[in-house]
């Protein structure tokens, strides 16, 4: 199971591949605005240091309406923007008012420089405000595309449903793996096209992880992790494979295989991870045809009890949902800042669009509505959030409420202050995984012999 060897690169992906959110770009973007600032401050006019300041405040009060009415009144995001992206709408605002004045009585150049520097102002606020969420480090991630290779699997014979006494302990994998020389030190990514022979749902190329003791000629079979990122967001592995590959390196080369599923196919839609004929049978995709396809492809346990389903935000609702309809899928389940239910940001569309305004069948796809009544002893659930972020803090602790109560061994955590945004992602990974780490079997008490 090794990555695909890629060509040499080429401009484009040397282009695609530059990090947007920190180094020399971000740099030199913001070092332009500054300077296209400070050229469009001075101007030998006629008071025009009142003009100037003016234009500014101006055009900062036409961005705060825009903010009051895009949080406030049409609450298009469903959450806070928070602190960081509403100054960079600020700046951002003023700074075009004060462009926009400096067409005023100017000659062609001026006017020129003017718009040159309002482009750049739009480049350093939106990559100000990327560089804050940190979903997408790269020009490639912000453009939706992916620079992982695919990823060359080999199919695999069917996975006892239990692994082998000999090698394994009574809680997982095996307890006396002893990594053979020349494992490598980290895992690996990749991409593949999973079919949809039962959903027919259009996904787009799920991420691959595979740890570093699942790299060795004859590797052990491993839990496996399917993971659901945000919406609007890529299936990409590096996020996990970043957490993962510490905690495989303190435990032996040990980690799940993982799974990155495309919940969405449109970035821009919420697919409401149900099976509806507006967005179509997502729930089909994941239950089914993923679970079919990595039974084949990967070396993972065949036994729900070490299988997670897991998301953050959008993909976090998707996994209790799931973990709730299918406890003899998916033993347990890890939802990092998720959604309350379906559509939980848009309500009132998603029941005419989808429910056609039936109250009761909506409600019977929230996942309270199906953990109570229910009973759950054999699932496990981490539900994690930032102690900053209170839309989802008020989700999280209703659904581990409804959980503890349906029989789930449920673990509530707050991240500090880690807003809806890349740090809740990260954190809530960390801290899932040391929750699920002894659970999957995957800690390993005696010395590595690795060389």
């Amino acid at each position: 199971m090794a990555a695909e060897e890629g060509k040499h690169p080429d401009v484009a992906d040397i282009v695609l591949a530059l990090r947007i959110v920190d180094g020399p770009v971000l740099v030199i973007v913001f070092v332009l605005a500054s300077t296209g600032l400070v050229f469009l401050c001075v101007r030998r006019a006629r008071r025009w240091a009142v003009i100037a300041a003016g234009a500014a405040a101006t055009g900062a009060l036409c961005g705060a309406i825009a903010l009051w009415l895009v949080e406030k009144v049409f609450n298009v995001f469903g959450t806070p923007l928070g602190w960081q992206t509403r100054a960079w709408i600020l700046a951002l605002s003023a700074a075009l008012g004060l462009a926009g004045a400096n067409f005023w009585n100017s000659g062609p150049w001026r006017k020129v420089a003017a718009a040159g520097a309002s482009l750049i102002f739009v480049l350093a606020a939106g990559l100000g405000i990327n560089a804050h969420y940190g979903f997408h480090p790269t020009v490639a991630s912000l453009a939706g595309l992916s620079l992982v290779k695919p990823i060359n699997l080999q199919p695999q014979p069917a996975a006892p449903a239990v692994p082998p006494p000999a090698s394994t302990g009574p809680t997982g994998p095996p307890v006396h793996w002893t990594p053979p020389p020349g494992m490598p030190e980290t895992g690996t990514t990749g991409t593949q096209i999973i079919p949809n022979p039962e959903s027919g749902f259009p996904s787009r190329p799920a991420g691959i992880y595979l740890p570093p003791a699942a790299l060795v000629p004859e590797p052990p079979a491993l839990p496996l992790v399917v993971l659901m990122m945000g919406q609007p967001g890529n299936p990409d592995p590096q996020f996990i494979a970043a957490v993962l590959d510490k905690y495989a390196s303190r435990h032996q080369g040990l980690a799940p295989i993982v799974i990155v599923a495309d919940q969405l196919a449109d970035p821009l839609i919420d697919s409401l991870c149900l099976d509806t004929p507006v967005y179509g049978n997502v729930e089909t995709f994941i239950n089914k045809d993923v679970l079919s396809w990595a039974s084949t492809h990967l070396n993972v346990i065949n036994d729900p009890r070490y299988r997670t389903i897991a998301g953050y935000s959008h993909g976090g609702q998707c996994a209790i949902s799931f973990a709730a309809k299918y406890p003899q899928l998916w033993g347990n389940v890890l939802d990092i800042s998720g959604e309350e239910y379906p559509g939980a940001e848009h309500p009132d569309s998603t029941l005419r669009d989808i429910f056609g305004g039936d109250q009761s069948a909506y409600d019977a796809q929230k996942p309270i509505t199906i953990l109570h009544g229910h009973h759950y002893p054999n699932t496990a659930a981490v539900f994690t959030v930032s102690n900053d972020d209170p839309i989802y803090v008020d989700a999280a602790r209703k659904v581990n409420d409804a959980a503890t109560s349906a029989g789930m061994t449920a673990t509530y955590i707050e991240i500090p202050n880690a807003g809806h945004v890349i740090g809740a992602l990260n954190g809530g990974l960390r801290e899932g995984f040391r929750i699920l780490y002894p659970r999957l079997g995957l800690t390993q008490a005696a010395p590595s012999t690795k060389k």
